[in-house]
């Protein structure tokens, strides 16, 4: 079997010594296993070791970093698109949230999650998921984005919470629950406009529904996790569904502490004059009034004007 683990030498919690071990222990799982390793240098690099892996005929992509790595595999192996040719998916959790591979059912520790694996690669266990796909259109016409994402998207102030946060690591700040949770307040009470909502959103055979602050487009719950604790907007996503989207139309204090309440209880929201929900939708699109920041699996992107993001099932097939 011929695999190739593409590690990421600067992943959150991963320290050199457990990246060696690991590496050691996914390279020696068997006499049959042919394994190259990987380590990115660049950002995008993980899109081409993947790429490069699924046209030489690899069996298997194993990942060792944060979301971000899994998210560059991902867009690597379907770079031509989803078939039969696409290798297997195995991603050990490195970064500081992990989402996609505790969103699996693997542990959050990586050796623990190693051992996961390699049990799951010798049972020949796997699972055939959905993924996302957005396409981002650029306010100056340039070429449209089209990436696949994993488990969340999100366009507004999530977006924004993202981009200040990945500021404040390129200032050496961690990202850490507390880290992130501070940011959240002060992106959403010091800097957003929280008077004039940007945003439209489109459905098809749907009315639309304008005056939105911003929204979540999940492929899965949770959204994401603030240490153990799991972010629930949407508890009904799901790998084996279309996508979820939380759109809330008010951003007053009271009501963002409501939010913020449902989000870690988990309680499921229905729609309302100040929020809108939708469930297993096969596509959504949305335009705004400006430039406005987004995020795919907790990767900000940039700024967009408008965004479509589309449910593609059984796009991969993953070790769990």
């Amino acid at each position: 079997m011929r695999a190739v683990l593409v590690v990421n030498p600067h992943a959150t919690t991963t320290s050199a010594r457990v990246r060696e071990v690991l590496v050691h222990a996914l390279a020696g799982a068997g006499p049959h296993w042919d394994v190259e390793i990987a380590e990115t240098t660049h950002r995008g690099h993980g899109i081409e070791i993947a790429r490069d892996a699924r046209r030489n005929g690899v069996d298997v992509l194993m990942t060792l970093g944060g979301d971000g790595t899994v998210n560059e595999a991902v867009n690597g192996l379907l770079a031509d698109g989803p078939g039969d040719d696409v290798p297997l998916l195995a991603a050990v959790p490195g970064g500081s949230a992990n989402v996609f591979a505790r969103a699996l059912g693997l542990p959050a520790n990586a050796v623990e999650a190693t051992g996961a694996v390699l049990e799951a690669l010798a049972e020949k266990r796997s699972r055939t998921i959905g993924l996302g796909r957005a396409v981002l259109s650029r306010a100056d016409g340039s070429t449209d984005i089209d990436r696949w994402f994993c488990f969340n998207a999100g366009i507004g102030v999530d977006a924004e919470i993202i981009a200040a946060m990945e500021r404040a690591r390129t200032k050496g700040e961690k990202a850490t629950p507390v880290a992130y949770l501070g940011t959240a307040a002060r992106q959403i009470y010091l800097v957003t406009d929280r008077k004039t909502p940007a945003l439209t959103m489109h459905r098809p055979g749907v009315p639309p529904v304008s005056g939105i602050f911003e929204a979540i487009i999940a492929n899965t719950t949770p959204w994401t996790y603030l240490g153990p604790y799991p972010v629930r907007p949407l508890p009904n996503a799901s790998f084996d569904a279309g996508l979820d989207v939380w759109a809330p139309r008010s951003l007053g204090v009271a009501r963002t502490m409501n939010y913020w309440g449902r989000m870690l209880t988990g309680s499921v929201a229905g729609p309302n004059r100040d929020l809108a929900i939708v469930h297993d939708t096969a596509s959504v699109r949305f335009t705004s009034t400006r430039p406005i920041a987004v995020q795919l699996d907790g990767d900000g992107l940039g700024d967009v004007v408008e965004a479509e993001f589309i449910s593609v099932p059984a796009a991969i097939r993953v070790v769990c």
